[in-house]
């Protein structure tokens, strides 16, 4: 049962898509709408500037942290953690209040994976920029990234293995319209103030 209660507050909390309301608040284009029509960091970093983007980072992430740390304090099972962390990325991708029109829940997804330890954080931080600084796609640093966690997990932590494994194919799945402009060579890059406006963040 608190597990239930648990799921139900972490896609709720992960429902408050911070990139609309700091796009409010700094009188910025819907993010859903604008730029790559992704309420996320790096659209609203596109359309605003590094501070909002800022704002929308922390809060993303601290959407995925919270309520996967106040699972594992109450002791939680691991399985239990993951589909707290689950939630959460559920939340910003299909947010209640919002529509159900959400972001790619990166930000969040890494939130959720801080209680697992700081070695993991900074593999996975490391991985990110590193691809990114190479081809300047955040979409790939992100799915190259949350492809090495389930491994970067089994040697840090192998007990969290199969629920960072959930989290990993939550997030793939949700970027399979990135795979495609991928591919198509179509991706807006990191620090392009312009992306592609005819594709609906799905």
């Amino acid at each position: 049962m608190l597990a239930i209660l648990l799921f139900v507050l972490a896609y709720l909390l992960g429902s408050i898509s911070s990139a609309i309301l700091v796009s409010r608040l700094f009188k910025l284009p819907d993010p859903r709408s604008s730029g790559s029509n992704n309420p996320g960091a790096t659209n609203v970093y596109r359309l605003g500037g590094a501070f909002p983007a800022c704002l929308v980072l922390v809060f993303d992430i601290l959407k995925g942290t919270i309520p996967v740390w106040g699972a594992y304090f109450l002791d939680l099972t691991p399985l239990a953690l993951g589909l707290v962390a689950v939630a959460a990325c559920l939340g910003h991708m299909y947010p209640l209040f919002f529509s159900f029109k959400g972001g790619k829940a990166v930000a969040t997804a890494f939130g959720s994976l801080l209680p697992i330890g700081l070695s993991l954080a900074g593999l996975l931080i490391s991985t990110w920029i590193i691809v990114v600084a190479i081809t300047r796609f955040s979409s790939l640093g992100a799915l190259v990234t949350v492809s090495l966690a389930p491994l970067y997990t089994w040697l840090i932590k192998p007990l969290y293995t199969l629920p960072v494994t959930f989290i990993t194919v939550l997030i793939i799945f949700r970027h399979r319209t990135n795979i495609m402009r991928l591919f198509k060579g179509e991706e807006p890059k990191v620090g392009a103030k312009k992306a592609p406006t005819n594709e609906k963040n799905q």
